[in-house]
């Protein structure tokens, strides 16, 4: 599929109208497949640690191990598109790469063969959100850039990767084994690749940046206050994220009492909450910018953990406050790829954006599940949950540093937007 009468505008691709919303609509499937597979492994977790015996510091290492290898890629991926220009391509292949490596994670029977699964599975997913954000912000208005990004990130990997996985794969695990729940997982990527293939085309390459834009380094870039900043906020909310899955399925059955299915669907709750948010929050950033949201969300995010800690009433109440909480999530596109592509030239945007992610994951996915593990195994199994809500209230600090960079409240303002 051809989009109709594409003109360059500046730093982006005027496409129609209707590309744009196919555009964002099927990178939003396609990260929501992403996150089913990544999220597979949580949701079953408490089936998969009694046959595996692993412990709870095991069970942190595996988590952080994807993290780390998704972070490698997301830097990798990110340099290599915006240098050979070929970024659909690059997406089909990593989302090919992951689906098989949910098969792998089928046929793990150890601690080491499913970390080595995993590990392949990071290395593949981590490329497909840098490039993708990367198209969004050079094929996609940038007056509606903010809430692309959260659709494109937020909408399909909240409704399948945190919503349907829990629910479906545990269903499914239950009726006919968590390994055959594996190999179900992998399957959509397959569907998905040979969509975008067929109907997205390649973005149209920008004009090569001058030597003097070329010899920007990581370095450099983090010098500028909203790359840190972010980065900042992003490691911590990203170890709060990864932490957050990694054990409260495991809490909820194991301490809280919960049966599976419904831990399944307390979990499913904050899919939908995040479906939600990500239409929500990224919206309401465009309207009233970038800075409150990143500043308000995190607070509120304790609710979360101090629910799941004390709130002794019905199920559908325990879910409401997660909803209630897990309105944070709404933040992730924001400090992760909104952000920083508003901060710097269109033509560095997968760079920064691999940056940002693979920042957030290196340092906050890979060291935040471990750390929370190893603290569980020292001090019982609810000590992830303060973890958690110190993460997010430090964040919430951080981000009062942050320069306003919503094109509207810029312009509302009367201010220059700041492009490194």
């Amino acid at each position: 599929m051809q989009p109709s009468a594409t003109t360059q505008t500046g730093n982006w691709v005027n496409n129609s109208a209707g590309y744009q919303v196919l555009l964002v609509f099927l990178l939003s499937l396609n990260f929501g497949i992403v996150f089913f597979d990544r999220q597979a492994l949580n949701v079953l977790m408490p089936s998969v640690q009694p046959e595996l015996g692993l412990t709870q510091t095991q069970i942190g290492i595996i988590a952080g191990g994807l993290s780390f290898s998704w972070a490698i890629a997301a830097f990798f991926y990110g340099r290599l598109s915006d240098s050979i220009g070929k970024r659909k391509i690059l997406l089909v292949l990593a989302t090919l790469a992951f689906s098989f490596c949910s098969f792998l994670t089928g046929l793990a029977s150890s601690f080491a063969l499913l970390l080595g699964a995993r590990l392949l599975m990071g290395a593949a997913e981590g490329g497909v959100m840098p490039i993708s954000h990367a198209m969004v912000a050079s094929e996609v208005d940038p007056k509606r850039r903010g809430l692309a990004q959260g659709v494109a990130q937020n909408m399909g990997s909240n409704l399948l990767g945190s919503f349907a996985a829990p629910v479906v794969l545990v269903a499914f695990a239950h009726a006919f084994g968590w390994r055959e729940a594996f190999f179900l997982a992998g399957i959509p990527g397959i569907i998905s690749a040979i969509i975008i293939w067929f109907m997205l085309k390649e973005p149209v390459p920008l004009p090569k940046p001058v030597e003097a834009e070329k010899s920007m380094t990581i370095p450099e870039a983090i010098k500028v206050r909203n790359m840190w900043v972010c980065v900042v906020v992003g490691v911590l909310m990203v170890g709060h994220f990864v932490t957050t899955w990694a054990f409260m399925p495991l809490f909820l059955v194991q301490e809280r009492g919960f049966d599976e299915t419904t831990a399944s669907w307390l979990m499913g709750s904050l899919g939908i909450a995040a479906f939600v948010y990500s239409f929500a929050v990224s919206g309401l950033s465009d309207l009233i910018g970038r800075k409150p949201v990143m500043v308000v969300l995190p607070f509120l995010s304790v609710l979360g953990p101090l629910g799941a800690l004390y709130f002794d009433g019905p199920a559908y109440l325990m879910a409401g406050i997660f909803v209630v909480g897990w309105a944070v999530n709404g933040i992730f596109p924001i400090f992760m790829a909104t952000i920083p592509s508003e901060s710097f030239d269109a033509r560095h945007h997968a760079t920064v954006l691999g940056l940002a992610m693979g920042s957030c994951e290196i340092l906050g996915g890979v060291f935040g599940p471990p750390i929370a593990g190893a603290l569980n195994d020292a001090f019982g199994n609810s000590t992830f949950l303060w973890m958690l809500m110190v993460l997010a209230v430090i964040s919430g600090f951080v981000a009062m540093a942050l320069k306003e960079t919503a094109p509207a409240v810029v312009a509302r303002r009367g201010l220059a937007p700041a492009v490194a």
